[in-house]
């Protein structure tokens, strides 16, 4: 029984030597296919933060041209905006020179209504509406005959 028990103990540290070959290449085989899995995970890791990084730069772009535009429309709102104050202007400085031209007629038309009996009949002079003169936007004066100066003055 010594002799198969040191057969068999001489077969088992063979199968112990080739279990641990076995075991190590099992080891190195497991070792190989993480090594393959890491890389494989880190490549597609490396292509997502490149799309991510590729998806970033074209949001960028496209914010640049938005504010680009946006910019833009300011700039010629400004403009516009420049454009209608100045003729405000414009209209602000016409209504008072009108305004002063209305002021000049209404103290005409005071004196000349004064005057009346001195000038002759007046009949031939037609007055418009008391309040058409005072109010610059009722333009009912307008309609109003133009006397020339030949029918105001009798001779």
């Amino acid at each position: 029984m010594a002799s198969s028990s040191g057969t068999s103990s001489g077969s088992s540290l063979i199968q112990n030597s080739g279990s641990e070959e076995d075991l190590q290449a099992l080891m190195d085989q497991r070792k190989r296919k993480r090594m393959i899995s890491n890389r494989e995970s880190a490549r597609r890791s490396r292509m997502r933060k490149q799309k991510h990084l590729d998806d970033l730069m074209s949001q960028v772009s496209q914010l640049r041209k938005e504010n680009h535009q946006i910019i833009t429309g300011i700039n010629i709102t400004t403009q516009r905006y420049l454009s209608v104050e100045a003729a405000n202007s414009i209209l602000r400085v016409q209504i008072s020179e009108l305004s002063n031209r209305l002021e000049s007629l209404n103290e005409i038309i005071g004196f000349l209504n004064s005057n009346n009996g001195v000038l002759g009949d007046s009949s031939t002079f037609n007055e418009p509406a008391a309040d058409s003169f005072l109010n610059p936007w009722n333009m009912a004066y307008l309609n109003q005959p133009i006397m020339a100066s030949a029918e105001i003055f009798h001779y």
